[in-house]
């Protein structure tokens, strides 16, 4: 008799329980679940005061899980209780075949079914260059950088094009905690006082919000596989020995052991306090392309120019001023090395800010 109770949900105490909830080890029904995952993330929709209405909404769609997930809890809680949102996928795609083109099939199909309409800009029209162009130059080693610079200015380009307030990512609670221990492993000050932020780029083009900040990415697998949601499941071929993946096991790791671990290492980052006597990187605007840089050259410039010029690794690592060090002038006139494009033909984005 003892054991038959342990099966039945532990919020209803009527339905047989289907899963145990990785965040709080509750046994609880499907229904149950839910119920507490949607709500969970209304509540932290309304307490951050994330959206106002009749704001235009894109929502970063990538054909994955988080993403997927998102569109759709989005779409329901915009419906459910009248935020009086304007939702868009906004997809980038980066250029690898076999793995973007698949997955943004998927979105595709997402948009169909959840009435979403779709915005897709790409790295080819954007810098001139695919992903799979600048591997073939430099290799499985940085790659990751110049796609994830890349990705984060094209999404903001993107969402300049569909005219949004703001950018909607599906960022979750283990990405969050990831990205604290990472800055703090770098040693990088200036983003470990701003990666826990709910809200980022309110000083930017466009403001981003993670409405799954507190939300754990098992919780957002068994959201998806129990409502037979359609997404893209196949990792990155280019990100296997990506520095974030090991932070990740890390974190599955301490997830393992305590569950609670992952909200305690986002706690945690929401309450350092960065010293008075900390210099912080001013922000102003890229001399080149118009994005938000703190350098005379924007990231996504100077990595661009490297490329343009035979030298991948110019932006990699850290350097200071190192859009400043580069002579547009000089650089115009010189040839560019075998297998390289002409540096004046495209420079990071066909949009002004």
């Amino acid at each position: 008799m003892e054991k038959g109770k342990g099966r039945v949900c532990s919020l209803c105490n009527e339905k047989r329980a289907a899963l145990k909830r990785p965040k709080t080890l509750e046994q609880i029904c499907r229904e149950c679940f839910y119920t507490v995952f949607e709500d969970e993330i209304h509540r932290v929709i309304v307490d951050n005061q994330l959206f106002k209405p009749g704001e235009r909404i894109a929502i970063g769609a990538s054909g994955g899980k988080d993403s997927t997930v998102l569109a759709y809890v989005m779409s329901e809680l915009n419906r459910r209780h009248n935020y009086g949102l304007d939702l868009f996928l906004l997809s980038v795609d980066e250029g690898i075949t076999g793995y973007r083109d698949d997955s943004l099939e998927t979105v595709k199909r997402n948009e169909i079914q959840y009435g979403l309409p779709l915005k897709v800009v790409s790295y080819s029209e954007l810098y001139g260059w695919t992903m799979d162009e600048i591997v073939k130059l430099i290799g499985l080693k940085n790659n990751c950088t110049f796609c994830g610079v890349f990705r984060r200015q094209a999404l903001d380009r993107g969402a300049a094009l569909l005219k949004v307030d703001k950018l909607v990512t599906g960022h979750n609670a283990d990405d969050i905690a990831e990205t604290v221990l990472l800055n703090i492993l770098r040693g990088d000050i200036a983003r470990l006082s701003r990666c826990t932020s709910i809200i980022t780029g309110e000083d930017g083009p466009i403001p981003r919000c993670k409405p799954f900040k507190y939300t754990y990415e098992k919780e957002i697998v068994m959201y998806a596989y129990f409502k037979k949601l359609d997404y893209f499941s196949t990792e990155c071929i280019y990100s296997p020995n990506a520095y974030r993946g090991f932070a990740r096991e890390f974190i599955k790791d301490l997830e393992r052991m305590r569950p609670r671990a992952i909200l305690d290492i986002i706690k945690s980052g929401e309450d350092f306090r960065i010293s008075t006597s900390t210099k912080m990187p001013e922000q102003g605007i890229c001399e080149r392309c118009g994005y938000i840089s703190s350098q005379k050259w924007c990231k996504a410039c100077v990595l661009l120019e490297g490329l343009n010029r035979g030298l991948p690794k110019l932006g990699i690592g850290r350097s200071r001023g190192l859009g400043g060090e580069i002579n547009s002038e000089r650089n115009a006139n010189m040839k560019p090395a075998n297998g390289t494009k002409n540096s004046q033909s495209k420079q990071c984005g066909s949009l002004d800010f």
